[in-house]
């Protein structure tokens, strides 16, 4: 397994975010990488590039007061490019907190992270921690 292998990349990204290391996270994403936030919320719809899911991840972690969290639950599950990983995300934002688990679905190429989309268990009690759109 080479550290381009879509498993290996995941997981580096993943370990940065525990690690609090965004530098580390961010130099994973693709330039032209699409993240694809669900629901009906401020944050929600696709952000393109480096730039723009930096600016989506520094806004979210403003509003929840540096509160929000991602946590890995499982292990992740591969299919060709893409990476499934189970997590846990956690916020407090004023008097409204959320806990719940989701998966994270990262398509991976040329060793970078192309495209992720977000799903959660719970998508109302989402929109509703992150605010109306």
């Amino acid at each position: 397994m080479t550290d381009q292998y879509p498993a290996a990349v995941a997981a580096r990204y993943f370990d940065a975010l525990a690690d609090g290391d965004i530098p580390a996270a961010m130099a994973l994403l693709s330039p032209d990488i699409v993240w694809h936030q669900p629901g009906a919320n401020r944050f929600s719809g696709d952000h393109r590039g480096q730039e723009g899911v930096g600016a989506l991840l520094g806004r979210m972690m403003e509003v929840s007061g540096g509160t929000f969290q991602l946590a890995v639950t499982g292990p992740a599950m591969v299919n060709g490019n893409l990476v499934a990983v189970p997590v846990r995300f956690t916020g407090q934002r004023e008097s409204v907190a959320m806990d719940m688990i989701g998966i994270d679905l990262l398509t991976i190429a040329d060793g970078a992270i192309a495209a992720v989309h977000l799903f959660s268990e719970d998508g109302p009690a989402e929109d509703r921690f992150w605010g109306a759109a």
